[in-house]
């Protein structure tokens, strides 16, 4: 039977395929569109064991909130070009919507899940798209947080996306400053008591080796690796952190002047730009 320029159209929208690959397919399946949809698969197999040594580098990356619960998921590919392909956006926002549907407790967990339109697995997906696009592709990072309020940022560009935690209901703008101050400053903890101690001990050393350096005495590098470690708490916390846009006021003061009792829970940030 020959194929039909309608045949592989059809073929196209339901795979996303290129014209030759649907055609190729079609004729060797008989115009069978089950059995062509399967060697269209096969071959997106085929190509990520070819590819499974090369770097996935480039990629997409959103987050959405959903009341209580916010994610975020980077799809990740070797090329920007294919990065900003609108059906590798499509892509992953359909792999978001699935994390927020069902609320995985990690990336495994999430690969495996059947997508929102039921019919593939999320690791099917990027599967099939891999035999599209002829990269490698993979499901590079999947976070979320939980409170009594949640936000979400995507920084233009998709390569750079954060979810905020609150402990209570807050205003959409007053949040929105709070993810947008995670994706400038990149802070490392919402809270002092949160950084590790292998971090402190570390921050503090640099800080003594410096002071000895500069001809410091011995009896006081503690008082000035406390400072500095002071410092680094203002710089890296997100709470003690000045606000981006007054630096009058630490997020806290800022937050504070919303609601006495408003704080952040939890905070992640995902970046694929090299920082």
């Amino acid at each position: 039977m020959a194929v039909t320029l309608a045949d592989i159209t059809h073929l196209r929208k339901m795979s996303g395929a290129g014209m030759m690959d649907c055609k190729n397919a079609l004729e060797e399946s008989d115009s069978d569109y089950d059995k062509a949809m399967e060697i269209i698969r096969k071959k997106g197999q085929a190509v990520a064991a070819k590819r499974s040594d090369r770097e996935a580098s480039e990629g997409c990356v959103l987050a959405t909130e959903s009341g209580e619960f916010a994610a975020i998921v980077a799809a990740k590919c070797e090329t920007d070009f294919v990065a900003k392909n609108g059906d590798f956006i499509a892509m992953t926002q359909k792999i978001l919507d699935t994390a927020i549907a069902n609320k995985p407790a990690d990336k495994d967990t999430l690969a495996a899940l059947t997508a929102v339109d039921g019919g593939r697995t999320v690791a099917e997906l990027i599967t099939d798209r891999i035999g599209v696009t002829g990269e490698k592709m993979e499901l590079g990072f999947y976070e979320f947080v939980t409170g009594a309020a949640t936000i979400s940022y995507i920084h233009p560009g998709n390569k750079l996306a954060t979810i905020v935690a609150f402990n209570k209901p807050v205003e959409r703008q007053v949040a929105r400053d709070v993810a947008m101050q995670v994706a400038a400053m990149n802070p490392i903890a919402v809270l002092p008591s949160e950084v590790s101690q292998s971090v402190i001990d570390t921050e503090k050393e640099i800080a003594r080796d410096k002071a000895r350096q500069a001809g410091k005495p011995e009896t006081i590098l503690e008082r000035i690796a406390e400072g500095a470690i002071q410092k680094y708490y203002k710089d890296n916390t997100l709470l003690q952190q000045e606000f981006v846009k007054d630096a009058k006021l630490t997020i806290d003061q800022y937050l504070k002047q919303q609601d006495k009792e408003l704080t952040v829970t939890a905070f992640k940030r995902v970046t694929l730009n090299v920082e």
